[in-house]
């Protein structure tokens, strides 16, 4: 298949559209996502292809429409459910933790709940406190969930058609500053429990994943001008954790930065940091850094929201920290 260029939000609408067109038992639902298009324009044009049926816009109720995707999802359809943001999926706890991810579980395997959630994740764009924040680290504490994050064009193209062959519930993050960006793509299937090496580097180990892939990249490209050679890993998949993707760049490098925009307290960043300390301890020159958002809602006003989040300098200054 031949690269093309489009963005993540075309990416995801492929990718949709590609879901509907082969397989009867795949709906979209969630709240705006026919007539409007969806929040943030993913699944324009969707309704007119495929219909009412199909694409179904939903009452402002997280926790039902939640549940009726387990339920579709138990009658052996494949939905895919869109959260209009990560902060609104607090609603829907009850129904994503008691039900989704336990049902198998509880049911000795019996029952399987092959549902796809799609949410909006992360700050930088002036939506304030209740529609900026990062709480994939939350649901990657849930066993039961598949959690991924999609940092590029090509795994928000390639992700979704793995995630409703998945027979678990699978969480897809789509952060909003990625939208608009732009990659190659050649529609191939990616994998939802690998991460990737970025870029390679000698030096320092830069962890990351969603939204701070970019800055994290801008942060090596500055770090090599330096005469430091970072290596940029994104995780890709936050549940299940590929920990030995991240071992082995840390026993290549013998330094740690984790980069997330989740708050610093009880974060994935915590996580990744815990699991070197454990498994590569002896491997690493110098304590690991962590470099994640200010802990405090996300602001409104745009200065005050690009301070709270983790930024290039940021990052940059925690990779010299580590090298002396």
């Amino acid at each position: 298949m031949s690269l093309r260029r489009q963005t993540y939000r075309e990416a995801l609408r492929e990718a949709l559209a590609e879901a509907l067109r082969s397989d009867d038992r795949v709906f979209l639902m969630g709240e705006d996502v026919g007539r409007y298009g969806g929040c943030f324009a993913v699944s324009l044009g969707l309704l007119e292809e495929f219909g009412p049926d199909r694409v179904r816009d939903t009452p402002l109720s997280e926790s039902a429409f939640v549940g009726a995707g387990i339920g579709a999802a138990l009658g052996g359809l494949r939905p895919i459910v869109e959260i209009m943001t990560v902060n609104f999926s607090l609603l829907a706890l009850d129904q994503i933790l008691n039900n989704a991810a336990t049902l198998s579980h509880m049911s000795g395997g019996q029952l399987a709940v092959p549902l796809v959630i799609r949410m909006t994740t992360g700050a930088g764009r002036q939506l304030a406190a209740q529609h900026s924040h990062s709480l994939e680290g939350w649901y990657a504490h849930i066993p039961g969930l598949r959690v991924v994050a999609p940092a590029t064009v090509a795994d928000a193209r390639g992700m979704l058609a793995p995630a409703l062959a998945s027979p678990d519930p699978v969480l897809l993050f789509e952060h909003a500053g990625l939208y608009a960006s732009e990659g190659e793509t050649n529609g191939a299937a990616v994998g939802l429990d690998g991460a990737v090496v970025r870029r390679p580097g000698t030096d320092v180990s830069l962890v990351t994943y969603g939204g701070m892939l970019p800055t994290t990249a801008a942060a090596a490209e500055r770090l090599d001008t330096e005469g430091i050679s970072a290596e940029v890993v994104d995780l890709r998949s936050l549940r299940p954790l590929d920990a030995d993707t991240v071992l082995g760049s840390v026993r290549r490098t013998h330094r740690l930065v984790v980069v997330d925009e989740g708050w610093r307290s009880g974060s994935l960043s915590a996580e990744v940091a815990a699991r070197v300390a454990e498994q590569a301890f002896y491997d690493l020159d110098a304590p690991p850094e962590r470099v994640c958002s200010a802990e405090a809602p996300v602001p409104y006003a745009a200065h005050l929201e690009r301070a709270a989040r983790p930024a290039v300098e940021d990052v940059v200054a925690a990779a010299h920290r580590t090298t002396g």
